[in-house]
């Protein structure tokens, strides 16, 4: 289940309108919209606890740990690394597809492979010149 439909389930399981929720968690009638649609996700991880909060469920009830990666790479390196490692977790998806193999070593197999990127990433900031670097 995406992202969209645990916010939509949560929402409606507390007996929340779109903009009932907006209002207590200060966003929106039109973001929460866009969230329940999937044309958005939230960027930050307080969006998600805010939420949660709002609905009265744990913020990893919302999200999946590849939805986690995405949003920790927002945060850490901005929409590049965020649509890098979404790109990264979706070409690693397609290669399981077919196969047999369960979410568990799935999940460990995306992360080790989030860590080899970060790891790469840290390792190449000396190549950069210091004009680029941030």
């Amino acid at each position: 289940m995406a992202f969209k439909e645990r916010l939509k389930a949560a929402r409606t399981n507390k007996g929340l309108t779109q903009e009932q929720l907006a209002k207590q968690v200060n966003m929106t009638a039109r973001t929460i919209q866009n969230y329940e649609l999937g044309s958005r996700k939230p960027q930050k991880y307080e969006v998600v606890e805010k939420l949660a909060a709002a609905l009265g469920i744990t913020p990893d009830s919302l999200i999946n740990n590849t939805d986690m990666l995405i949003i920790d790479a927002h945060e850490k390196g901005g929409s590049k690394s965020s649509r890098d490692v979404k790109d990264l977790v979706s070409e690693v998806s397609g290669l399981f597809a077919g196969g047999e193999i369960d979410d568990s070593e799935k999940d460990e197999i995306i992360q080790a492979l989030n860590f080899a990127y970060w790891d790469a990433k840290k390792k190449n900031k000396k190549y950069t010149p210091k004009k680029y670097q941030k």
